[in-house]
């Protein structure tokens, strides 16, 4: 870390350095920049010098600093995540960076009071923590003498590369890229048309018949973005392998370049979520999630850390769930919701689409816009009547014995179940609308996953038979008030 960090430290400094060498010239105030990245590099080698770790038998300490001491502690009970993230600037001198939580979301950029971030350590070193402190029903000599063998549930399957260009990861790059280049060229006053090769391009596509300027400029952003999201695929999923371990623990691990290592808990598991964004439902793909306590779902490095499968076809997507959990309750078949929730979806797609086009519609006729684009508003109302009519047909819910299984959505469209003794309550809701429809929504607090899940639209009678039955005698109280009132 005494060879990366000074490195780091100068590229984050690289703005303030630059701005100093080039347009300081001579100036005092250039002094200042120097200064500036030359403390920064010291402040970083001091922290690599003075970083050190201690494990006791009741909690894990973390001491920093030589003019400014920091010391962080965590207690061992309440260790819920050992997250082993190994970038290329670690694996080049073969160390990884552990980050120690309890679980708890932090809403800051740099790490929370309840996380210690190792970062870094050897690979085998922070393996050896990972198990240390997260088998805690395992014999402590047995725990630090070997790793346990692992029963592998699944493992990244090179034909699954197929489901890749229908994660439309790739639009997000291309999008990102455009948007900085036009951002920067905008700052800067350039103008791109001035170079030969896009004069090029563009007078070719001038030459050519609009329709088939748009055909060309549909294909190519479509190989661009099959591409894109290929790479992507391979830099996320690669060597992915989800295993179990014989202390009761999910084991995840990924990536080619940079590698990250998740253990969750079995114990904490609330369930599991099959999410079926509409491309890749319409390739026959699904990924897994865990719905687990404890588990972080931020932004970042904590993002994806519940994923039990990347996209893969749906039917191993159901057989992991099978796995984690001994059953399967995502593929138990759903009841479905009344009508009038589908007038409620086509109702509000049809009318979204409506006022957008009477708006477009009002600045034609004020001679801000031209005609088409209203135009083009009303030719999307089938599309809009489409989409609310697959909104519907993706509702549903069940309840088995230990699983209350919600679905929703049309372009993400999510399967959850999620254990009855794993809910913290059960909350109502109606809205003015919802009340004229006699339909209501039942939310399901969890700790853990997103926190929430809701049974969107369902008929009041039969939602509140559901929700009692999920949670017996919780709504006894009210009900019979209602029912007294009555």
């Amino acid at each position: 870390m005494l060879l990366i960090r000074p490195v780091l430290d100068l590229v984050k400094s690289l703005p303030v350095l630059l701005g100093a060498l080039l347009f300081g010239r001579g100036e005092p105030w250039q002094w200042i920049g120097l200064v500036f990245t030359a403390i920064a590099v010291c402040t970083g080698v001091s922290h690599v010098l003075t970083s050190r770790y201690r494990i006791t038998g009741s909690q894990v300490e973390w001491h920093t600093g030589l003019l400014l001491r920091k010391q962080r502690a965590i207690p061992r009970d309440r260790i819920r995540t050992v997250d082993v993230t190994s970038e290329p600037k670690h694996r080049l001198f073969s160390l990884a960076a552990a980050r120690i939580g309890t679980g708890r979301h932090s809403h800051g950029k740099g790490p929370g009071k309840d996380e210690l971030v190792l970062d870094a350590v050897t690979t085998a070193e922070a393996q050896r923590l990972r198990t240390l402190l997260l088998h805690r029903k395992t014999d402590a000599v047995a725990t630090e003498a070997a790793v346990p063998p692992e029963q592998l549930i699944a493992a990244v399957d090179k034909r699954w590369l197929r489901y890749a260009p229908f994660t439309l990861s790739g639009l997000a790059v291309v999008g990102a890229a455009v948007g900085t280049v036009y951002h920067f060229a905008h700052e800067l006053h350039f103008d791109p048309i001035q170079f030969s090769l896009v004069q090029t391009v563009v007078g070719h596509f001038a030459d050519t018949p609009t329709w088939l300027s748009l055909v060309l400029a549909a294909v190519g952003l479509l190989v661009l973005v099959s591409l894109l999201s290929i790479g992507g695929y391979v830099l996320s999923f690669w060597n992915f392998r989800l295993t179990r371990e014989p202390a009761g623990t999910l084991h995840i691990r990924r990536g080619l370049i940079t590698t990250r290592s998740v253990s969750i808990e079995e114990d904490r598991l609330r369930g599991a979520e099959i999410r079926e964004p509409l491309p890749l439902r319409l390739a026959g793909g699904a990924r897994c999630v865990a719905i687990a306590g404890g588990l972080r779902e931020g932004k970042g490095a904590d993002k994806g850390g519940g994923l039990l499968l990347p996209p893969a076809p749906l039917a191993r997507a159901h057989e992991v769930v099978a796995e984690v959990l001994g059953e399967d309750p995502a593929a138990t078949p759903l009841v479905r919701h009344p009508r009038r929730a589908l007038y409620r979806r086509l109702s509000r797609a049809v009318l979204g689409v409506l006022l957008l086009a009477a708006a477009l519609y009002g600045l034609a006729w004020l001679g801000a816009l031209p005609d088409w684009p209203w135009q083009v508003a009303l030719v999307l109302l089938p599309v809009a009547a489409l989409v609310g009519w697959d909104r519907y047909r993706g509702l549903g819910h069940a309840l088995l014995d230990r699983y209350l299984v919600t679905r929703s959505g049309s372009l993400d469209r999510g399967t959850a179940a999620v254990r009855c003794d794993g809910m913290t309550g059960i909350v109502v809701e109606r809205s003015y609308f919802q009340r004229r429809a006699g339909l209501i929504t039942l939310i399901a607090p969890v700790a853990a996953g997103k926190g929430r899940y809701r049974v969107l639209d369902v008929g009041e009678a039969d939602g509140l038979a559901l929700a009692d039955r999920a949670l017996p005698g919780l709504l006894t109280p009210f009900l019979t008030a209602d029912r007294d009132r009555g």
